[in-house]
């Protein structure tokens, strides 16, 4: 007798499972892109399934000068440099984040429950720098299902490849045209190269490619009203990343990374970064819905995770979409527009945020804490 097993297409058709249930049923792991206290994220594994968490300065920023739970910890550190401040704060969430989710990342064999702190944003343009950065923040955690934020910049991505030999887990941010993304991916495979070259372990080396989407469509969509092309209106965003995800697709199915397979690495996945619709005309779940698929993560504001927990329509968005993407992109240049241009100067934006963010927020500290200013 043959016994039916169900395909995952099937169980995330399933009417009785939530929307992210489903969405997970998929292939796509759904991580929080926010800092919440231990006993909420603990929560939100169970209630939401949420296998990942991720931060940046702005979010960090965020939190620890926009709410209250912050201020007995900084006046405690108070008298030591702002710089000092942030970062025992900052260890000491990623530390107990990464607690919470050991238990998914140990029940995973290590391809879920990471937490991500990232380097100081003003060492984007220094690989030297960045991989110190990266190195020490790496040993001050001292947790496996950590990971290290490195910038997509050119300086970032020779960074990572560096990083990865050394066997430090890597998220690549902010990811914006595939180009970019294409050499992050070859400097991954780089990295896992030059390891084994060491005769070092690769199968415990997890790596994400964080790929901003909302940011590109907010770009992109004021050109193309004024060009009158709303009929591309709310597209570019999500065709640049599913043509990034063709080449991913194609690139870990290759011959180059079945060597390396072999030897027990794992893909780096993409990640779906900057999910939270920023025009109300669209869905508050258009980049969740429209970017799910296998082999990707989602890491969603908890805004849109909650909205994507209460109307979610998960379906496979991803595969055999490179042909309709392309034609999405071929229309975007005969409109004028130079996407090119528009990535490059979000990156560049991306990383400048982030700088301002993080003295934003040195400088809140200082102030809360009566610190002498780093």
């Amino acid at each position: 007798m043959t016994v039916h097993r169900p395909h995952a297409l099937d169980r995330a058709a399933d009417p009785t499972m939530t929307p992210l249930q489903r969405l997970t049923a998929l292939g796509t792991r759904v991580w929080l892109d926010g800092l919440v206290p231990s006993d909420e994220l603990q929560r939100l594994t169970h209630a939401a399934g949420v296998t990942g968490l991720t931060s940046n300065p702005t979010i960090f920023r965020a939190a620890v000068l926009g709410s209250g739970r912050y201020h007995e910890r900084i006046v405690a550190l108070g008298g030591r440099p702002a710089a000092e401040i942030y970062e025992t704060i900052a260890l000491d969430d990623v530390r107990a984040a990464a607690d919470v989710l050991a238990l998914i990342y140990d029940r995973t064999d290590g391809a879920d429950g990471f937490v991500s702190l990232e380097v100081a944003p003003a060492l984007a343009d220094d690989a030297d720098a960045t991989l110190a950065a990266a190195r020490e923040l790496w040993a001050r955690i001292d947790r496996p299902n950590a990971m290290i934020k490195v910038p997509a910049t050119a300086a970032g991505v020779e960074a990572t490849r560096r990083a990865i030999a050394d066997g430090i887990n890597v998220n690549v941010t902010p990811l914006f045209s595939i180009e970019r993304y294409a050499a992050v991916i070859d400097a991954y495979l780089a990295g896992l190269e030059e390891r084994l070259r060491r005769g070092q372990p690769v199968h415990a080396i997890a790596s994400v490619a964080s790929f901003f989407v909302a940011r590109v469509d907010s770009a992109v969509d004021p050109v193309l009203a004024a060009a009158r092309r709303d009929d591309l209106l709310g597209r570019a965003a999500v065709a640049n990343a599913r043509l990034g995800y063709a080449h991913a697709s194609r690139v870990f199915a290759g011959p180059r990374f079945a060597a390396l397979r072999a030897a027990g690495a794992r893909p780096q996945r993409p990640l779906w970064a900057s999910t939270g619709t920023k025009d109300a005309r669209y869905s508050d779940v258009k980049y969740v819905d429209e970017l799910a698929g296998p082999g990707v993560i989602n890491t969603m504001p908890p805004a849109t995770l909650s909205a994507y927990a209460d109307h979610g329509a998960p379906a496979d968005r991803l595969t055999g979409t490179e042909p309709p993407a392309r034609a999405v992109l071929e229309g975007l240049a005969r409109s004028g527009l130079d996407l090119d241009a528009v990535t490059d100067g979000l990156l560049a934006d991306g990383v400048a945020r982030f700088a301002g963010s993080m003295d934003e927020l040195l400088a809140g500290v200082s102030a809360s804490a009566g610190a002498r200013a780093a």
